[in-house]
Formats: structure tokens, C-alpha cells, sequence
């Protein structure tokens, strides 16, 4: 923040700086090496844990390949469908009106529709039986699959939200 000791001609200028309700220009995530492709990039950093970048990609490489391996000609375009199959058109948001408290049911914007299906996508990978798949790879394979063809837990976490959206339509008068 600024400080207290610049003089007050000089604090309002430099207040002024850092108003609220500026857009924020997003970086651009760098394409992945083997494929080019700036989602699946996004997916890799999803799986990272604790930086170790090379071993996230090669767990989403292998995954590709566990795909490719089970008869799907192109695994870059499955993992796309995928992602748009997981991603919510509508969630519900929080909002106070005369001290209450409202679920308002609003449009998932681009950039949040990717971010959750991601999210989604990764957290239900790793939530599925050891016992079954052995590795993470198979694990966001099998997922990936699942989702593509519009079943799986992704899918249905998405239309859990799709849902709560509808049941709050009456409050959708209250968008902001």
C-alpha cells in the first residue's frame, strides 16, 4: 500500500494507481513440448505437485498414450471434448440481500468453465480405486474417457452444479 508520510496531493495520485475493477491481463500459459497445445499445458500444471514438472508431464503424456492404446485415434482431441463436456454452463453464487443470504444462479464465464473442469478432472483421477488402476496415469486415462463420453464423477459434479442452478432459477433476479 502507500505509505503514510507522502504528502496527500501525492497519495491520491498514487491511490489512483491501484483503483479496484481494472481488467487483469492473464499470461498465456506456453504450449506443451510434445503436442502444442496451451490446455494441455494447463492440465499439466494442474497435476504438479510440489513443482516437479517433468514427472506431471510425463504421467499426462502417458495418459495420452494409455488412451491412444485403447483404440482412440487422436488423444489431444478426446482430452478436449472432455474438458468441454466437464465444464458447467451455470453455477450458483452467494448473494446478501437484506440480510439474507440467496444462491444466485449466474453463467460460467470461459476462462472458470476450463479452471473447474480441470480441477475436476484431476481431483476425481486421483479419487478412483488403487485397487483398480495402479497408476495416476491410468487413473486421468480412464477418467478422461469417462468424461468424453459424458459419464464419470466429473460429469456428474457438473450436473450437481447444473442442478442447484436450476432449483435457484426464481433468485436469478438478484444477478449483479
Amino acid at each position: 500500500m502507500v505509505p503514510k508520510q507522502v504528502p496527500q496531493v501525492l497519495r491520491l495520485q498514487l491511490l489512483t494507481k491501484f483503483m479496484r475493477g481494472k481488467r487483469v491481463t492473464r499470461a498465456l500459459v506456453s504450449t506443451d513440448p510434445v503436442y502444442g497445445n496451451r490446455l494441455l499445458t494447463r492440465l499439466i500444471n494442474r497435476v504438479m505437485v510440489r513443482g516437479k514438472k517433468s514427472t506431471a508431464q510425463a504421467q499426462v503424456y502417458r495418459a495420452l498414450q494409455i488412451i491412444r492404446e485403447k483404440g482412440q485415434d487422436d488423444p489431444v482431441k478426446l482430452f478436449e471434448t472432455a474438458v468441454n463436456t466437464i465444464g458447467p454452463k451455470m453455477e450458483v453464487r452467494a448473494r446478501r440481500v437484506g440480510g439474507a443470504s440467496y444462491q444466485v444462479p449466474v453463467e460460467v464465464r470461459g476462462e472458470r468453465r476450463v479452471s473447474l473442469a480441470l480441477r475436476w478432472l484431476v481431483m476425481f483421477a486421483k479419487k478412483r480405486s488403487n485397487r483398480e488402476y495402479h497408476t495416476f496415469a491410468e487413473k486421468l486415462a480412464v477418467e478422461l474417457l469417462d468424461a468424453a463420453q459424458g459419464v464419470g464423477e466429473a460429469v456428474k459434479k457438473r450436473d450437481t452444479i447444473h442442478r442447484a442452478a436450476d432449483a435457484n432459477r426464481a433468485f436469478a433476479h438478484f444477478k449483479w
